[in-house]
């Protein structure tokens, strides 16, 4: 594989019903490197987890749409999720925990990506939205 690896993009409407298209192509990228079943499963969990934030609270009733980029390079798999919409409480971003509203409302999917990943970053994007970005390590 190339230094400068494979990336793919996708752009899913912001409705919980296209979330499984996203998990799809991991699995599909995935595949173009051995990963155990375990490493997938955590993957598409994380996944799963930053397109229903973007889902959930990025748009409201208006509706929108979640990109999503998968790099896949000779030690990594980074995957990105972002969106246009309103962004989220910049305590999730810098780490402190949900706090007892979040967990009230099941808002611990940042937590889950942090445990399942390498490496969380999360930033609001040029123009608006915000962005998550997890990275596994591969062996």
């Amino acid at each position: 594989m190339s230094e400068e690896g494979r990336s793919i993009r996708l752009t899913i409407p912001a409705r919980a019903e296209y979330i499984t298209l996203g998990r799809l192509a991991l699995t599909g990228i995935a595949g173009l490197r051995p990963l155990s079943d375990e490493t997938l499963h955590d993957l598409k969990l994380a996944l799963t987890e930053a397109c229903t934030n973007s889902v959930k609270h990025a748009y409201g009733e208006n509706g929108g749409s979640v990109d999503i980029v998968y790099e896949l390079l000779s030690d990594r798999l980074a995957v990105e999720v972002g969106d246009d919409g309103s962004g989220f409480e910049p305590g999730a971003a810098r780490g402190d925990g949900p706090s007892e509203e979040d967990l009230a409302e099941g808002g611990l999917g940042i937590e889950i990506i942090r445990a399942l990943t390498d490496e969380v970053e999360i930033a609001e994007r040029e123009g608006g939205g915000s962005r998550l970005r997890f990275v596994k390590l591969l062996d």
